[in-house]
């Protein structure tokens, strides 16, 4: 009877995890960079495009 190769086991498990662990981490990424470009897009529409502050009463010259 042929012996179980537990070395080539554990390698496929090791493969799986590692192959899962950097799907999860891609999709993390891309849920992340999806919310921080929403985030900039508002952030920037809210500025002024002078730089200055914005502020509700208009400027006297």
């Amino acid at each position: 009877m042929a012996k179980t190769n537990f070395q080539y086991e554990k390698r496929q498990k090791e493969l799986e995890k590692k192959k899962k662990k950097e799907e999860k981490l891609k999709r993390k990424l891309e849920k992340g960079s999806s919310t921080e470009v929403e985030t900039e897009d508002t952030a920037d529409s809210e500025l002024p495009a002078s730089g200055e502050p914005a502020s509700d009463e208009p400027k006297q010259p």
